[in-house]
């Protein structure tokens, strides 16, 4: 069934309202007729009321069901037989979370008469099934006798699913900044309070705790606004040509630098790599947080290799750079494969938020490449991304 895609989105109640603004009409086909005049309603849109996602259903000027749904029927476990012709009161009897009957409350038909309906809220069905619940009131003048009240149905499934997402990472923030905000309190107030008593290496000892607490917490926040960014679909990438084994081989002086050998890395570049146009700061974040995992949670040699990515089977141009990262160590459980890319996973108790992956997946899909975990040729974990050839805009 066709849908019209030129003009803006609007909800089922928005969509439900306009087509049956009329007078009151015995049956669910009647509800749907468009009324004369410029308002588009379910009809004209070609939209069936059982294509529409949530849960909808109509009562007329006398407050008896005259359309429910598919997806109410769904939500309320309903049949539509037992609901149409019968009082909305009846077919729906919603409580609010205190307990108190919702529609003598709301009194659509009896109340104000400057009333257009009922913001969301959480109400709940007989067996405390919770469900989301808005309604509109459609007047055929501003205060006019209701004649029709448009009734918009979801599940609280998706908004739990967030509700718990935003819990899970205000807790962990709040636990990964208390330790270091912890210690950046101790030493400073321990500094101020007898600074004299401290030899010189002490006070260097302090301060550079101090300071490498300080990093903990920038880093933090910085994950936190990228993770905002790739939620809201606001990461920007300023792409520029990008030498990737260069960059590789930067990244591994870092990790020698902190203490790691030089023979613990084995690097491979192939020839033949193609142009590669990327944001450089983003693809340093992804190739150092895919080393330090590598480094912190897995053993013996890692292994970092960087090939052209071939396209379809046969194609000899290269639509792509593949830059593939593997270790030596236990690897990755088969059953966490599929949650290595989700928010606070953590593949041992070495540290971390659990948000670097996440991070990377989003900084790989930013720039139009994929991303993918396995296991080594040695049995440790390896991490494979691609991005695909490509050049800013201006360019092309």
């Amino acid at each position: 069934m066709a849908v019209g895609t030129s003009r803006p989105s609007k909800s089922a109640a928005e969509l439900a309202g306009k087509s049956v603004g009329s007078p009151a009409a015995p049956s669910a086909a009647s509800a749907y007729s468009a009324p004369a005049g410029p308002p588009l309603g379910l009809g004209d849109l070609g939209i069936d009321p059982d294509d529409l996602p949530d849960g909808l259903v109509v009562a007329d000027e006398a407050g008896l069901v005259v359309c429910f749904n598919a997806a109410a029927v769904r939500i309320t476990a309903t049949s539509r037989a037992q609901a149409m012709g019968l009082p909305l009161e009846h077919v729906l009897p919603l409580e609010d979370l205190k307990g108190r009957r919702w529609w003598p409350l709301t009194d659509p038909y009896g109340g104000l008469a400057t009333r257009v309906g009922q913001p969301e809220r959480n109400l709940l069905l007989p067996g405390v099934r919770e469900v989301l619940v808005s309604a509109r009131y459609i007047r055929e003048t501003p205060t006019g006798p209701v004649r029709r009240v448009v009734v918009t149905l979801r599940g609280t499934e998706a908004r739990r699913r967030t509700e718990r997402s935003h819990a899970e990472l205000i807790a962990t923030v709040a636990h990964e900044l208390r330790s270091p905000l912890t210690s950046v309190k101790g030493f400073t107030a321990t500094l101020l309070a007898k600074w004299e008593r401290f030899t010189d290496d002490q006070k260097r000892l302090m301060l550079e705790t101090v300071d490498a607490d300080a990093d903990r917490v920038t880093r933090l926040i910085a994950e936190l606004l990228d993770i905002s960014r790739i939620d809201s679909g606001r990461l920007e990438v300023r792409r520029q040509p990008v030498d990737i084994a260069a960059a590789v081989s930067r990244h591994i002086q870092a990790q020698t630098a902190r203490g790691q050998s030089p023979d613990r890395f084995f690097v491979r570049v192939e020839q033949g790599l193609p142009a590669l146009w990327a944001d450089p700061d983003k693809i340093d974040q992804v190739l150092g947080n895919l080393l330090e995992n590598a480094v912190r949670h897995g053993e013996g040699t890692v292994t970092i290799e960087v090939a052209p990515a071939s396209g379809e089977p046969g194609e000899r141009e290269a639509k792509g750079t593949a830059v593939t990262v593997s270790d030596e160590g236990p690897g990755i459980p088969e059953e966490s494969m599929g949650r290595v890319f989700t928010r606070f996973w953590r593949g041992s108790k070495r540290g971390g938020t659990g948000l670097g992956l996440y991070i990377v997946k989003g900084i790989v899909e930013a720039h139009g490449g994929t991303i993918t975990v396995g296991r080594g040729p040695r049995g440790g974990a390896e991490f494979r991304f691609i991005l695909p050839v490509g050049a800013p805009a201006y360019l092309g």
